[in-house]
């Protein structure tokens, strides 16, 4: 993953909006962080656009990333168990696996350091609801899986 910032000034002539255009329409972005700034010399816009790389594959048909690419493989490990998870709640619910957690959902949990319920709602897409209904069976099940394998 790699990030990008670029700024727009409110005095901007339409150059710093068409580079922001140019770029988000060229990249496979992941995320946009945006924020106010005011200073001495300008004010405006700053986004920072986390992107992937183009060295890694993307399914361009079908916007979908390779995240065995775009993960460590200790976090794409516990990626693919969170996925097994997911697909178990999701049987459960009788909804979409992706109703319960997106792949960038599961992806961004599987970098978290530890994971833990509280992490959970510093992800972009997970509210307090989802946490409470998938968040905190997902990691119960998670944790439990790693306990039986010790175990045995």
């Amino acid at each position: 993953m790699r990030i990008k910032v670029i700024n727009i000034s409110l005095s901007d002539d339409g150059t710093q909006h068409a580079e922001l255009d140019n770029f988000l329409s060229t990249h496979r972005v992941l995320e946009i962080e945006q924020h106010f700034y005011s200073n001495a010399n300008a004010t405006g816009w700053s986004f920072c656009i986390h992107y992937i790389n183009s060295s890694v594959s993307v399914n361009s048909s079908l916007g979908k990333v390779d995240y065995k690419e775009v993960l460590s493989e200790k976090e794409f490990g516990i990626f693919s168990k969170l996925r097994e998870i997911r697909k178990r709640l999701a049987a459960k619910e009788a909804v979409q696996a992706y109703m319960v957690f997106t792949d960038e959902e599961l992806a961004n949990i599987a970098r978290l350091p530890q994971l833990e319920v509280g992490k959970l709602i510093s992800i972009k897409g997970i509210g307090d609801k989802k946490v409470e209904k998938y968040g905190k069976p997902m990691l119960q099940m998670y944790h439990e899986m790693f306990q039986n394998s010790a175990t045995q």
